[in-house]
């Protein structure tokens, strides 16, 4: 059972920054984060191999947002940047996903979330 924990959202201007992390509580594979806005449905962000080599964005956020980890720290992170009012979400990450990793269903380990809010 690997337990998740994000941090480092907030409330930021459109055009600013933040970077959260996940910490995770043992080892783990690839690594998915995904947003829920109110009243919409979960979506994918991004997600990372288990050794870092590989990376994956969702259209609507790249060249904005970069994930990466530090296995180490059993920790992966998502810098945002240039960040838009529609970015505006709770954020959450996901650990080991059984099929494509694009795919909120297939992760069984999940955060508690991180609110994010972009102001215009």
């Amino acid at each position: 059972q690997v337990q998740l924990r994000e941090s480092g959202g907030g409330l930021v201007q459109a055009g600013g920054s933040l970077r959260l992390s996940c910490a995770a509580s043992g080892r783990t594979f690839t690594m998915g984060w995904f947003r829920q806005a109110l009243g919409k449905e979960r979506e994918f962000v991004a997600a990372i191999s288990g050794s870092g080599e590989r990376t994956y964005y969702a259209d609507s956020v790249k060249g904005r947002f970069t994930i990466s980890r530090d296995n180490a720290k059993n920790t992966v992170y998502l810098q945002m940047n240039s960040l838009k009012p529609e970015d505006t979400a709770v954020y959450f990450c996901a650990a080991d996903p059984l099929g494509n990793s694009r795919d909120p269903y297939v992760y069984d380990y999940w955060g508690q979330g991180t609110q994010v809010t972009v102001s215009s």
